[in-house]
């Protein structure tokens, strides 16, 4: 059996602002905006060169949901966003105008960041280490 996540929802406030931030501040794909109703939309994007999972951006509807928005984990880093180039996606990132609350750190997995989006969830800029396979 095979079985992957295709999609996770992120409650954010507004998707016209959310698009903006991740095709231009991120250079995320828009992979689908369809209207489904006077307010709700089928909204998805995801990292350029990613090919199974997208982030469905989905519209707070009520308040339970707008008080989610910019904390869906209790302040935990939620999103890990892998690179093959730490260091320029990381310029890349800065130059847009994202906040990193962590600066890049050497850890014994990879070199790591964290920062935030435009509702303050907590990220992972991540590029992991070659594994030593030992030949």
């Amino acid at each position: 059996m095979k079985q992957h996540i295709t999609h996770f929802a992120l409650v954010v406030e507004d998707y016209d602002a959310a698009i903006e931030f991740y095709t231009k501040k991120l250079s995320f794909n828009l992979v689908e905006d369809t209207v489904l109703s006077e307010t709700k939309r089928w909204v998805l994007v995801a990292p350029k060169g990613s090919t199974e999972c997208c982030i469905l951006l989905a519209k707070a509807a009520n308040e339970e949901q707008r008080s989610r928005i910019g904390n869906q984990t209790g302040g935990r880093v939620f999103l890990f966003l892998h690179t093959d180039d730490f260091w320029r996606d990381y310029n890349a990132i800065s130059a847009n105008g994202i906040r990193f609350v962590r600066p890049p750190q050497e850890e014994s997995y990879g070199t790591v960041a964290v920062f935030e989006d435009l509702y303050g969830n907590l990220w992972d800029l991540i590029e992991h280490r070659a594994k030593n396979t030992g030949k």
